[in-house]
């Protein structure tokens, strides 16, 4: 997933931000959407480097959740930073049934 630059794109990076932030988001059991996420690439990763994308929860109160994401790589280098705001529904996971 590379750019016309050869440098890992950035919403290929994004996307990994994004999953992580999902699967942090939905993990009180019930659906949780996106409000916003707001991305600050640091450095771009080397070619063959393998990227990871760590979540957690900032804050939680009533409907809102906010989130903390850092893509880095296995090197612990600091690829790529995130704040996300979540939206969570009253409506329960459709999986957990």
């Amino acid at each position: 997933m590379a750019n016309m630059f050869g440098m890992a794109h950035g919403g290929a990076i994004f996307s990994l931000l994004d999953g992580a932030f999902e699967m942090a988001a939905n993990s009180h059991g019930t659906v949780a959407v996106a409000l916003s996420m707001n991305i600050t690439y640091i450095k771009p990763p080397s070619i063959g480097d393998v990227l990871y994308a760590e979540a957690g929860e900032v804050s939680k109160s009533g409907r809102i959740g906010t989130y903390a994401i850092n893509v880095k790589t296995e090197g612990d280098n600091l690829i790529a930073i995130c704040q996300a705001l979540a939206y969570r529904k009253r409506d329960k996971l459709p999986f957990l049934d």
